[in-house]
């Protein structure tokens, strides 16, 4: 009898200590779960300024403005019982503009704190609405033909230096931001995903261009921040399955 009763609390004692480390486990798998991904992206965005370019369009020695930009995107992303939270910074230029002739180049910096939700219940793919706040600032730049200057008249003058100078504006504004993402984990990488992100960024109301110093100028034009993007997005870190 003794001998039954030892034999019976060892296999408990075994079990008990067998269930404390698979709930060790599952605890460390879920505060793991819980810490933020980093995430990175390559898109591009979809930006009009019309008073600015109506306003430069009277000024023959400027060219207008692309409202294309390639952007890059960086930050973090933290998803928690299908709740999403994600801050991201982006840069983008339009990669346009030459500095030895009549061009032009519309560069951005921005960021923003998201909020969405996870509306399929899938451990491999994430389809989750967006929306936040942030802030943009925009860089208009504007380069003259510089190719029939002289270099001496350049070396002799401050006034020709002057004049062959980039006149940049500046356009800065608080946002409201609203998008739509997807990620689909990597069947090879269990901590990798990549996805797609559309997003609407736009300003409160419009904000009037300003000098590169961030001054305010007289009868300057007024545009509103609106910008349409697309992006691809990849992540590091164990998300899916929470």
């Amino acid at each position: 009898m003794k001998t039954i009763m030892l034999i019976a609390l060892s296999v408990f004692s075994l079990s008990a200590m067998a269930q404390e480390k698979t709930d060790k486990k599952a605890k460390w798998s879920k505060m793991k779960s819980m810490k933020p991904i980093m995430t990175h992206g390559i898109g591009v965005s979809f930006q009009n300024f019309d008073a600015l370019n109506h306003r430069i369009a009277g000024f023959p020695q400027y060219d207008g403005l692309n409202n294309r930009m390639w952007t890059l995107t960086a930050g973090s992303m933290h998803v928690m019982n299908n709740f999403v939270s994600q801050m991201t910074v982006t840069g983008g230029s339009s990669l346009t503009g030459n500095p030895n002739k009549k061009s032009s180049t519309l560069r951005t910096i921005g960021g923003g704190f998201d909020l969405g939700y996870d509306v399929i219940p899938s451990e491999t793919i994430m389809l989750y609405p967006l929306v936040g706040i942030g802030g943009e600032t925009f860089h208009a730049i504007y380069y003259r033909d510089v190719n029939a200057v002289e270099f001496d008249a350049v070396a002799n003058s401050t006034s020709v230096q002057n004049s062959i100078r980039k006149t940049k504006f500046v356009n800065s504004a608080f946002t409201y931001r609203l998008g739509l993402g997807m990620l689909v984990k990597s069947p090879r990488n269990e901590h990798g995903s990549i996805g797609i992100q559309a997003g609407y960024v736009s300003g409160f109301h419009d904000e009037r261009w300003k000098s590169a110093e961030y001054q305010n100028l007289n009868n300057a034009p007024h545009d509103i921040i609106k910008r349409f993007s697309v992006s691809l997005i990849f992540t590091g870190g164990k998300m899916m399955g929470m």
